[in-house]
């Protein structure tokens, strides 16, 4: 999620110590030292798989698979050092590698930062399959992957676990481990905040930093972000989940900076923390090779997948082409001139939805399209509320790094769908650290008598924190006080939950679309269990949420 409360207030509004502004070139010799010294024991030299196995962008035909090797004990993720390190892949239809249907190799550098991907063609559709890599002798573990439906597939269901916004320094990622456990997912989305680019202790936490991230300054350099993706990748429940199903990602802003656009970030200080360019072409660089994703069009994670004659997914990104955010309130909101997807983008997204042929066609989407508005709160619900979302504390307004704050696009967008009688449209969608069951209505202000055009799932963050986090209160005291006012000024929303941490799992069929979410008991507790909350679907041709009384 951006983090409302950085936007439009000071930098250092929740946090009394100003975030640091690191020189770039001190980085790599800071980190290598004690990253190394943190790894497990083991001989000078032999190579090792510390991060984990990945799979991603499931086709009918392929799979892209990823791991990172360390070849030595000082080639720690950003320090550049290491030698180049043959690593052979291998797929198999069965954990054992007994029936091996492809094997390769490719070469490790640190290039690349010894991170390796390779794109696997000429498997079966709809088939589960195992996987692993080599180097020097040592096996990396093994992990389950699986292919998309043919495309021509009469497809009875399909089901995705669903995440976003992951703060290392908030808590552990059992969302991670409980949806790995679960063993019946076609795929898992991410959709955004995969990792954090604060200082220690500059995010939000309950003021407890529960286990430091690193490097500990804020990630500026290529060699900085390098590192932030390594530390995640040594999170065991991530790497669980990751052994467990393939992975559909994109970014949003923290894999870059605070409330990034097009040229620039809240942030960002340009020239004491070098040009945004270079900033964002490291962030860039560091996600395509840590994520088991495919560049995409114009090197972005906007893209799409099929999922048999069930599902296609459009994936977007609202982040390299978006126009800067304006203040809330700003009549600005509503300049045609002004973009969150950019034009090709946009026009890409709308040729793609009306020519979809498939019965749901899902819209990976990293913030709220649905409107939200906030009329009179009173003054202790308004104001976290207020820098969670970046609202005026003198009173409501919108959240303008949503596409609240880029009206023109959304019309467009919302018109196309109702012009072209497209049905079954559903935006997935994380950032706001919040679970949201939405209508998405052509018109806000006269709905329910406007139509809706669309249905949203939103799912609260892994860690990030949400409302009762920053008031300091026991779980759910802010959701009773705020759901039903928020509700009661936006009657599309059907059910929000302000509080509690977590993640979705997304069942669709021919009949419905399905989102049930589930909470954690305390994301600070490494063993935290999980427990169903609610369920909400949107039945086929209604572009209608409502609620179901039993998880799927």
């Amino acid at each position: 999620m951006t983090s409302r409360y950085r936007s439009n207030v000071p930098a250092n509004s929740l946090n009394p110590r100003r975030r640091t502004v690191v020189k770039a070139a001190a980085a790599t010799a800071v980190l290598a030292a004690p990253l190394a010294a943190a790894l497990p024991a083991r001989a000078a030299d032999a190579p090792v798989f510390l991060h984990g196995v990945a799979s991603g962008d499931p086709l009918p035909d392929g799979i892209l698979l990823w791991t990172r090797v360390t070849p030595a004990t000082d080639a720690v993720p950003g320090s550049g050092l290491g030698p180049d390190t043959e690593v052979s892949w291998t797929v198999a239809k069965d954990k054992a590698f007994r029936a091996v249907v492809a094997k390769g190799s490719l070469t490790a550098t640190a290039a690349s930062d010894h991170t390796v991907k390779a794109d696997i063609r000429g498997l079966t559709p709809s088939t589960d399959y195992w996987f692993r890599f080599s180097a020097g002798g040592t096996d990396s573990p093994a992990a389950r992957t699986r292919t998309a439906p043919a495309a021509d597939a009469s497809v009875t269901g399909l089901r995705f676990g669903v995440v976003s916004c992951a703060n290392w320094e908030a808590g552990y990622f059992s969302s991670y481990r409980h949806l790995a456990a679960r063993g019946d997912l076609d795929a898992w989305l991410h959709l955004g905040d995969y990792i954090y680019e604060y200082g220690t202790g500059d995010y939000g936490t309950r003021d407890t930093v529960v286990r430091q991230h690193a490097p500990t300054h804020e990630i500026l350099t290529l060699a900085d972000y390098r590192t932030r993706h390594g530390k995640y990748k040594t999170d065991a429940d991530l790497q669980a989940l990751h052994a467990a199903a393939p992975v559909v990602a994109i970014w949003d802003d923290h894999e870059f900076a605070n409330d990034a656009w097009s040229g620039g970030a809240e942030n960002h200080t340009e020239g004491a923390e070098g040009t945004w360019t270079a900033r964002q072409a490291a962030a860039k660089q560091a996600y395509f090779e840590w994520m088991p994703v495919r560049p995409a069009i114009a090197g972005t994670t906007y893209r799409r997948l099929r999922f048999g004659k069930l599902v296609d997914l459009s994936l977007l990104d609202l982040r390299s082409f978006r126009s800067q955010q304006v203040a809330v309130g700003n009549g600005s909101v509503d300049d045609p001139d002004r973009t969150i997807t950019g034009r090709a983008q946009l026009d890409w997204l709308k040729a793609g939805l009306k020519s979809s042929d498939t019965t749901w066609r899902l819209v990976g989407n990293s913030v709220m399209i649905s409107p939200f508005a906030i009329g009179s709160l009173s003054a202790d619900l308004l104001k976290p509320l207020a820098e969670l979302l970046g609202l005026p504390k003198e009173g409501l307004g919108l959240n303008t790094d949503q596409w609240d704050g880029y009206t023109d696009d959304r019309r467009e967008l919302l018109a196309h769908l109702r012009a072209n009688a497209i049905r079954n449209t559903v935006f997935l969608t994380g950032d706001i650290h919040m679970a949201w069951a939405n209508d998405v209505p052509v018109d806000a202000g006269t709905y329910p008598l406007s139509a809706s055009a669309a249905t949203e799932f939103v799912v609260t963050s892994v860690t990030s924190d949400n409302l009762d986090d920053l008031v300091k209160v026991p779980e759910g005291t802010v959701t009773a006080l705020a759901a039903p006012i928020i509700q009661l000024a936006n009657r599309h929303v059907h059910w929000v939950d302000t509080d509690r941490h977590g993640y979705g799992v997304l069942d669709i069929t021919a009949d419905r679309a399905q989102m049930d979410y589930y909470v954690l008991s305390d994301k600070t507790k490494a063993d935290a269990t999980s427990s169903w909350a609610r369920s909400y679907r949107t039945r086929t041709g209604t572009q209608k949420v409502e609620r179901t009384y039993t998880p799927v």
